[in-house]
């Protein structure tokens, strides 16, 4: 009970954040969805994103490069200053923890990996990650070997957490295990063709 309680009370407070930046210039489109606590910076008004994006947690937009502070003591460079707008296009993920750099466009239709430095602008249809952020891959192959690698969980398990869990439990391999066919890494290879994906809801055997 009390853990459900904190959950409700962090995500009303991220709301509020979310709020204030959009009062102070953020610009969102339809469908964008922040999981956990934005952190959008000083500038707001120098973020947009587009339509159907999602934005994982603890992401953070630098429109500012508060490094240029290590040498604008010096006569020669006082008041230099570095700002630079962020872009995020329409149906694009970004990953838990990335850093995304002063003027930065992202997609449309791109994806960027968990804990990724993005320093220069991702063209659209493709996958990035590392850090720096390199191509890794188109997003139409992303899609097709993630889709490979899912299963199809019903809206009402999904609104179960203790169902969930123990559909979870009971049906996830544990990683680095012998399975049919061989190890699970052998699931990270792309197959020449993408079965369909498995359902699994209310009538699910477990």
């Amino acid at each position: 009970m009390l853990v459900r309680l904190l959950d409700r009370f962090g995500r009303w407070r991220n709301q509020l954040r979310l709020r204030s930046y959009i009062r102070s210039g953020l610009k969102l489109g339809e469908n964008v969805r922040f999981v956990g606590r934005p952190d959008i910076g000083g500038t707001p008004y120098l973020v947009e994103i587009g339509n159907h994006v999602t934005v994982a947690d603890g992401v953070a937009f630098i429109t500012h490069d508060g490094a240029t502070n290590a040498f604008r003591h010096l006569p020669q460079y006082r008041g230099l200053h570095k700002f630079g707008r962020i872009i995020i296009r329409d149906h694009s993920f970004v990953g838990m923890r990335s850093i995304i750099l002063p003027g930065v466009s992202i997609g449309p239709r791109a994806l960027v990996a968990a804990g990724s430095v993005v320093t220069r602008t991702v063209p659209p249809n493709s996958v990035v990650g590392g850090s720096p952020a390199r191509y890794i891959c188109s997003f139409d192959e992303y899609v097709r070997k993630a889709a490979a690698e899912c299963v199809r969980y019903s809206p009402e398990l999904l609104a179960d957490p203790d169902r969930l869990r123990e559909v979870l439990l009971s049906t996830l391999p544990v990683p680095g295990e012998s399975v049919a066919g061989g190890s699970n890494g052998d699931h990270l290879q792309p197959a020449p063709r993408a079965p369909r994906p498995r359902s699994i809801g209310r009538r699910a055997k477990v």
